[in-house]
């Protein structure tokens, strides 16, 4: 259940990202990445904005 929840905020923060900066980052596989423990990921990612993600997460946030 937690795994589950992390793995939709990150490739969720990500998709947020990539959907803000498509010149800066590309995702690949993210429909697929659910199922399966693999995510493509190319450029820079916001780091910080990502980890309030995963806080979020597991303090029961969106």
């Amino acid at each position: 259940m937690l795994e589950e929840k992390l793995k939709d905020a990150i490739i969720g923060e990500l998709q947020r990202q990539a959907a803000n900066r498509p010149q800066a980052l590309k995702i690949a596989g993210a429909q697929d990445a659910k199922g399966s423990e693999e995510l493509t990921v190319d450029g820079k990612i916001d780091l910080g904005a990502l980890v309030m993600a995963i806080a979020g997460s597991v303090a029961g946030g969106p």
